[in-house]
């Protein structure tokens, strides 16, 4: 196999040990928990969630643009800002959970100390996907996988979920040394400079737009189901997704390898005929997996998620229905990245805030599944709105001739 193939073996398998870690977490959190317990751990992992996306956005994709001889340079500032970035968004953390009572404000103050770890840990995976060398994200991402699980699987039945934040964040010590001994050789040397990341016009502006209203909306509006309503919601709806972590290995995985190939094919025909079959094989592949887990005995399926297994069985229909229309619309909006990439962002902010309010809307007509079943029907609108665009094409649609580095909206 060629260097290149190697390459991107790598980085699938690395993509699917950071999903694998994520979802490893979930399902262990909610054995050891009770349902309310779970619900602060889900909070919290919420949160972060958040903080990871903003970060991958800001610093992450466009570090994986940076090329030349200054790449070395371009870690070193990535790194040394997602330390001091993520350091204050822990010390406004340890504000947030010292004004809120009880196990939840535990969870907050834990998340607070450890974030800087898990962020600065996660954030070397694009620093290696730069240098073009993905066997060395995976080395570090499966120590991770492999730290978290044992610290989680000691920890007692019952355990808080602050207990258990802090096992999970310190449990990406080991990850994180083996990460920075591993880049070393690549920023000896290089002298990093923070003040890109505060100019106006930075790169990952863009990008931050977009992930804000295509994700952050949605997990902050789960997040504020925990707050307004009730976090049994919210553990309820992290569980049923978290079941759904395979599936996003795949979305993940046509995202990072599909423009490359697809730039290689003749014409918008070609490409559009080769996303919509994988459309819809991924749509297929999540209707399959969610009519197995549907059918799954309650049994398994309290091995697997505790007592949050009755709330997270319930929105299984919903969810199942949510990932197989994200299929369609993983692949719609890739065509449009490929052949029109100025089209994705008035998408992403109509039919994500239309996501939200669907979302909102169905829980207060229809509780828990309600919400869920407002996921699902956001994701569906946006996918054909996307299909839709991409038929309104031109047979000859060229790629957006803007320069990436294009101020900031």
């Amino acid at each position: 196999m060629s260097r290149r193939g190697l390459a991107a073996v790598a980085s699938v398998l690395d993509q699917a040990a950071s999903s694998a870690t994520n979802i490893l977490v979930l399902v262990l959190a909610a054995r050891l928990s009770s349902a309310a317990g779970f619900a602060d751990f889900s909070m919290v992992y919420v949160t972060f969630s958040v903080l990871l996306g903003l970060n991958m956005a800001y610093v992450g994709q466009s570090l994986v643009l940076e090329k030349g001889d200054r790449l070395g340079a371009e870690c070193r500032s990535a790194v040394g800002f997602t330390a001091a970035a993520s350091a204050a968004a822990g010390a406004l953390l340890l504000l947030v959970g010292l004004a809120l009572a009880g196990a939840t404000g535990t969870a907050f103050l834990a998340l607070g100390l450890v974030l800087p770890l898990v962020l600065l840990q996660d954030g070397l995976r694009y620093c290696f996907s730069a240098l073009r060398a993905p066997e060395r994200a995976l080395a570090a991402d499966a120590l991770r996988l492999v730290c978290v699980v044992a610290a989680l699987a000691v920890q007692p039945e019952g355990a808080s979920a602050g207990r258990l934040v802090l096992a999970w964040g310190l449990s990406a010590l080991p990850a994180l040394g083996l990460g920075l001994w591993l880049l070393r050789p690549y920023v000896r040397g290089a002298r990093g400079d923070l003040r890109p990341y505060l100019r106006r016009g930075h790169l990952g502006q863009r990008f931050v737009v977009e992930f804000a209203v295509g994700n952050g909306s949605s997990q902050l509006a789960v997040l504020g189901l925990g707050v307004f309503a009730t976090p049994l919601a919210v553990g309820a709806l992290r569980g049923a997704t978290t079941l759904f972590g395979p599936l996003n290995v795949l979305f993940n995985s046509a995202n990072a390898f599909g423009p490359p190939v697809l730039g290689r094919l003749d014409g918008k025909r070609a490409t559009v005929r080769a996303t919509a079959a994988l459309g819809l094989v991924l749509a297929a592949v999540g209707a399959g997996w969610a009519t197995a887990l549907y059918l799954l005995p309650d049994r398994l399926g309290r091995e697997l998620l505790g007592d949050t297994w009755a709330g997270a069985s319930a929105l299984l229909p919903a969810t199942g229905a949510q990932y197989a229309v994200m299929g369609l619309g993983t692949c719609a909006l890739l065509t449009l990245r490929v052949l029109a990439p100025k089209a994705t962002l008035s998408l992403q902010v109509v039919f994500s805030l239309l996501s939200v309010g669907l979302l909102l809307g169905g829980y207060a007509v229809w509780g828990v599944a309600g919400a869920a079943w407002g996921l699902a029907a956001g994701s569906a609108l946006k996918a054909l709105a996307a299909w839709w665009r991409v038929t309104r094409l031109p047979n000859a649609a060229a790629r957006d001739s803007e320069p990436l580095s294009a101020p900031a909206p």
